[in-house]
């Protein structure tokens, strides 16, 4: 035939069922996907051979029920559907039968309908058959047009001849031409197959070989059960083979894999195969210029011919730092915590400082006005022991006992960093619910790098901490926390001088008396979306008591309170932020409440983070306080402080407000580009009016324009550039503090960071 027919869609349906509607929409694509073609030769070949049997095998699907009134167009557009062909499987033996009558029947009429089938084959066959008596049946009906049309669309199809002496496809072959034990005619005890005579099977054949080896009995053969390459093995089966030199693909030291025990020595207590090693290291390059008020040396001064209070504000800051740290952890790492692991971290950082001025990095006139140091601090040293799961889902309990990160809350507002403790935490309900139990005593850290000094005694400040996370409350996607925190002081009799010689405990401001003080922070943080809007907040009430205030040596209740927030909106490769933050200050420093908000150890990702020159630089407190800053680097809160890192937290302070917006695009998968603006001022002027004996002082401090970019050559973390650039406008309540400053109100900051991770 010139013409060939499409192959009808067999779609499984009930005993009532149509045409499904489908077909008419697939009425326009002639086409025959190879494995419908495939299945088709399949049952060509069985129905040629006469295996009516193996026919049924191959058709599973069922049919359509076609009704007898069931009109030309109807089947035109079923016979043009996409093919899966299929013959009737589950509608009884007699049913099959009829199938291969009417497609013997459909051959037969071939030759007569050749020559107008080559104009109108679908048209005139559908005609024809629906006209003969066999179309009474729908379902037979519908099946044999089927496999007539598959075989016509497939080719394959040996023409008969009418009156020639041929097996016909509807009777059985006698001769068979298949090896003895074909799977066709194998006989399954229990099982029935249609049209293969049901017989017993045979008795088993034994043997008795004498002195012969016996076979292992099947009790030997494990069956619930069996071995199998473990997933790296598996991993490189595939091709995919480990270099120990690189730090992203997998590699047997940062634990993608478990440690070789035939290369260990027989004296390390490791044993399993359950043990691995993660090594890291991290090189971190900052180069900072920048500039800020910088007050005159009171003895001497870098400018003899100067007689200004502030003088040149330049300044260049670099440093190297070099992170290296192994862990030790055993358990399986892809589902559930591991069972134990042991982990320490070492920094050690190059620094050095150029200034306009003396006495900002030594308290000495005589050093001079750069300064070059270094130091190595323990900022991880810890073992986590996994005491028990306690779901199928890997909910658990966990104890981590040393000095060990911890963060608060989502965004670092108010105690963030790496203390020596011990932390109880877990999860439950699938990981929704999630709490944290923790106490913590503040080690001493470095003056000039932040790092923890783990050879100098511990400070008298502890920090009491437990939170309770809970997933989707109260909005599906938004994660919701409550927090308790207590922070209890005691350094009141403690005097420390940095080492650059700067008093820092107590801080000079008022009457230089020495303080102790407890608080409690009650504390709820959201971090999530709604809707379409990302969410991040986190809102604190700081309640206590001050030992000895500074301004009057008495004891003096603590009141104040924090708010912040940021929201978001994503569109496309672009985010869109605004951003608020209060935090209350101090209206009179002489009463008996002390209401300026201060946290224990800040580190805000925030409104720009550290490309923020409010929140990268420190601003001296010239002419009110010695060596105490407004606020502290990498800090938000205008808190007084003689030190972020090693002063008290001071609750008479005049207080932050933030307002700011902000944009994040990502350019590319290797870049981004943000940009910030924020607007801040003090909330109360009060505690600064009494330290600088002024009548007033403006709020409003200034604004903060800043803009940075990260890239990411190799789309992942292991190597980050990222530059970033900010300015300082000072408004009136900045240049009131520094009027004297020698600057038109502008400063300036720069930083870049390169971090190379393995």
């Amino acid at each position: 035939m010139a013409a060939a027919l499409p192959l009808i869609y067999l779609a499984a349906a009930g005993p009532h069922g149509g045409l499904p509607a489908d077909f008419l929409e697939a009425a326009a694509d002639p086409d025959v996907s190879p494995e419908a073609r495939e299945l088709v030769d399949a049952i060509f070949a069985a129905t040629e051979n006469g295996q009516r049997d193996q026919i049924l095998e191959l058709s599973s699907i069922g049919v359509v029920q076609l009704p007898p009134s069931t009109s030309q167009a109807a089947l035109s557009a079923a016979l043009a559907a996409d093919p899966v062909p299929a013959i009737l499987a589950d509608n009884g033996e007699e049913e099959a039968l009829a199938v291969l009558e009417l497609t013997d029947a459909m051959i037969q009429l071939e030759l007569e309908l050749t020559p107008a089938m080559e104009e109108q084959p679908l048209e005139l066959a559908s005609a024809d058959i629906l006209a003969s008596p066999l179309s009474a049946n729908p379902i037979p009906l519908a099946a044999s047009f089927a496999v007539y049309a598959a075989m016509q669309s497939t080719g394959t199809m040996r023409r008969r001849v009418p009156g020639e002496d041929e097996t016909g496809l509807n009777e059985v072959q006698v001769e068979d031409e298949r090896e003895p034990g074909d799977a066709d005619d194998t006989l399954i005890e229990g099982r029935r197959r249609p049209g293969v005579p049901q017989q017993d099977l045979p008795d088993p054949v034994t043997q008795e070989n004498i002195g012969a080896v016996r076979a292992p009995p099947p009790q030997a053969f494990r069956g619930d059960e069996f071995p199998v390459p473990d997933r790296w093995r598996l991993a490189e089966a595939i091709g995919v083979h480990e270099n120990l030199l690189d730090p992203y693909n997998q590699n047997t030291l940062k634990g993608d894999r478990p440690i070789p025990l035939h290369r260990l020595p027989d004296w390390l207590p490791i044993n399993g195969d359950d043990w691995f090693l993660v090594l890291n290291a991290v090189s971190d390059t900052v180069v900072e210029p920048r500039s800020f008020p910088t007050p005159v040396g009171v003895q001497t001064t870098a400018e003899p011919d100067s007689i200004d209070v502030f003088g040149q504000g330049d300044s260049l800051v670099l440093a190297q730092t070099f992170i290296t740290g192994f862990a030790l952890i055993k358990g399986s790492t892809a589902y559930r915590p591991p069972d134990v692991e042991y982990r320490v971290t070492l920094a050690t950082q190059f620094n050095y400082v150029d200034v306009n001025e003396r006495r900002i990095l030594f308290v000495e006139p005589s050093r001079p006005t750069h300064r070059f140091d270094w130091f190595t601090g323990v900022q991880e040293l810890f073992i986590d022991y996994h005491f028990r799961n306690t779901s199928r889902r890997y909910d658990f309990d966990s104890v981590r006992v040393g000095v060990q990160p911890f963060n608060a809350d989502f965004r670092g507002f108010l105690f963030q960093d790496n203390q020596l403790g011990v932390r109880f935490f877990g999860t439950r309900d699938n990981n929704r619910f999630q709490y944290n139990i923790a106490a913590f005593t503040r080690l001493e850290k470095d003056t000039n790098s932040g790092l923890n000094d783990l050879f100098s005694t511990p400070r008298s400040d502890y920090v009491f901490h437990a939170n309770l996370f809970r997933q989707d409350l109260p909005f599906p996607g938004l994660t919701s926390q409550i927090s308790v925190t207590y922070n209890m002081n005691r350094e009141r009799n403690d005097v420390e001088i940095d080492d650059n010689g700067f008093p820092v405990r107590p801080a000079l401001l008022g009457s230089l008396q020495g303080r102790e003080y407890d608080v409690v922070y009650l504390g709820y943080n959201a971090d999530g979306r709604i809707g379409r809007i990302n969410l991040s907040g986190s809102a604190y009430l700081a309640l206590g008591e001050d030992r000895n205030s500074f301004f009057t040596d008495q004891p003096a209740d603590i009141f104040a309170y924090f708010g912040a927030a940021e929201l978001s909106y994503d569109v496309d490769w672009m985010r869109f932020r605004l951003s608020g933050l209060y935090a209350s200050g101090d209206g009179n420093p002489y009463d008996n409440t002390e209401r300026g908000f201060d946290a224990i150890f800040e580190n805000p990702i925030f409104a720009g983070a550290d490309t923020s020159y409010w929140i990268r630089q420190v601003i001296p407190f010239a002419g009110g306080g010695r060596a105490v800053g407004v606020n502290g680097r990498n800090g938000i809160l205008n808190s007084l402080r003689s030190s972020k890192e090693q002063g008290q937290s001071n609750f008479n302070n005049p207080g932050t407000l933030l307002v700011g917006v902000g944009a994040d695009f990502d350019i590319t998968p290797q870049l981004r580009v943000s940009a910030n603006a924020n607007h801040l001022w003090f909330e109360d002027t009060a505690t600064l009016q009494a330290l600088r004996n002024e009548g007033s002082v403006p709020r409003s401090i200034g604004y903060d324009l800043s803009a940075s970019a990260i890239y990411r050559p190799l789309a992942t973390q292991n190597l980050v550039f990222r530059l970033s650039g900010a300015v300082f406008e000072a408004s009136d309540g900045f240049s009131d503090l520094f009027a004297q400053d020698r600057r038109s109100g502008t400063y300036y900051s720069v930083l870049f960071n390169a971090i190379l991770t393995y």
